[in-house]
This record gives C-alpha cells, structure tokens and sequence, in this order.
C-alpha cells in the first residue's frame, strides 16, 4: 500500500485487509511523506503484521508502490490502495486464481453505490485473450486497476524497477507484464469496494488529445520493455492469441 494523505479513510482500509490475514502474512505500507496523520492513524493500530516505512520526500504514488512492492516478503503481492474497503473473501478468491496464472486481476464496485467509471467490467473469458487484451489496454478500455490485481513474486524481477519514464499507472504496467507472459485471470467478482472521491489518484475527468497520445506511445514502449524483461527472466514469452 501506498499512502499520502489518507487520514480520512486508511483506518478502514486496513482493517478490512487486516480482517482477511492470517498470522505470518504481513501489510507493506509507503507513507509518502503525508503531511496529514496519516502515519499517526496507521500506527495507531499496533498490528505486528502492519511494515510502515515512512518515505523522506514525496516521491509519487507509483515509486511508492515500487517501493512497496520490493520490500515486500511474501510469495504473494497484492495491490491496495488507502481509501477502498476490500470485500470479504477477497483474499481467498484470488488466491486461488493465482495458483494458476502470475498475475489476477478483480472488478470492484463503488462504496457506497452509484455509478463506475465508464469502462466495460473486466470479463473471465478475456483472460485468456492476451493480444485483446494489450489492445485494450492501448486504447483505454480494459478495466485493469491496481487496487483490484495482484501478482506472483515470480514477476517481480519484470515489474522491479518500474520504467523511469513511467509517472502513473503502474496497474497498467504489470497488466501489460501479465499478458505478455500470457498468464493473467480475470475474475468476474467484484473484490473491493471502490471509494471515490476529489483526491483519488486515477483521473476522473476528460484529458486532451495531448495528453491521450502521449500516454499511448508511454504505454507502447512499455509493452517492448516487458517483452525484453521477460525474454531476459524466462528465455521466452508467450505469444498472445
């Protein structure tokens, strides 16, 4: 997890994380820096499960995670933002997707109800359509959302270090790793409960064109670095159908 100014709501987020743990598992937390309690409120719980490691200087949310991510100890590694409610079972249903695929990625529904974003819900039987998949990707219509994925430590030499280049979207990244690899599930369950709100990281409203194609050749180059990585790790990568 990775945390700045998340007083208001990561009090929640844990314990419905902490809820689903068992003993040995363990909660990796980035504080980047939070000029807000967020520390206080984190700590506050006095879980020996709960790492806090408290960032020097801002340094973004996706070098956070990263940061997060490499410090981590388990053979599992999942992604949770500070302000969702994670839905019970979820730890178990993806689990279980992870005993045969490196990466699984959930839907989620909106605290509280109303509307999602506009984006089709990620569907089981596109799981196995990695070329679709990197397409949607490309143009925006793959629902694939860090707080809803999770990966295997096998993947973690290709997602550590995260391209420099890259400043958001670090879901998108190990998606594209996933898919690439051709070992990605899709669960049709939702498995978190989404919070949205003025301060959430993921852009909610329209960019400009600009903007739009300069993310396109972003994530184009980082579909050629994934397949170098993972020619490097494995030798191969699976062709996607």
């Amino acid at each position: 997890m990775a945390t700045y100014k998340g007083a208001r709501y990561v009090g929640e987020q844990l314990e419905s994380i902490l809820s689903q743990l068992g003993t040995e598992d363990e909660v990796v937390i980035v504080d980047d820096a939070s000029p807000d309690d967020t520390v206080t409120k984190i700590m506050a719980f006095d879980d020996p499960r709960i790492r806090l490691i408290r960032a020097e200087s801002n340094q973004g949310y996706v070098r956070s995670f990263q940061h997060a991510v490499l410090a981590s100890r388990g053979e599992f590694i999942f992604l949770a933002d500070q302000d969702d409610v994670w839905i019970p079972g979820r730890l178990e249903h993806m689990l279980s997707a992870l005993q045969g695929s490196a990466v699984v990625a959930s839907n989620f529904d909106i605290l509280g109800g109303g509307p999602r974003p506009a984006i089709p819900r990620l569907r089981s039987a596109d799981g196995s359509r990695k070329l679709a998949n990197l397409f949607g990707i490309l143009v925006g219509y793959r629902a694939y959302y860090g707080c809803g994925m999770a990966f295997r430590r096998e993947l973690l030499g290709a997602f550590a270090p995260v391209p420099s280049y890259l400043r958001e979207s670090h879901d998108l990244w190990l998606a594209i790793i996933g898919n690439m690899a051709g070992s990605i599930e899709h669960l049709d369950e939702p498995t978190l409960l989404r919070r949205l709100h003025d301060e959430n990281a993921t852009p909610r409203g329209w960019r400009s064109l600009a903007t739009i194609v300069a993310a396109r050749v972003v994530l184009l180059r980082l579909m050629g670095e994934a397949r170098r990585r993972l020619l490097s790790l494995r030798g191969l990568v699976d062709q996607p159908s």
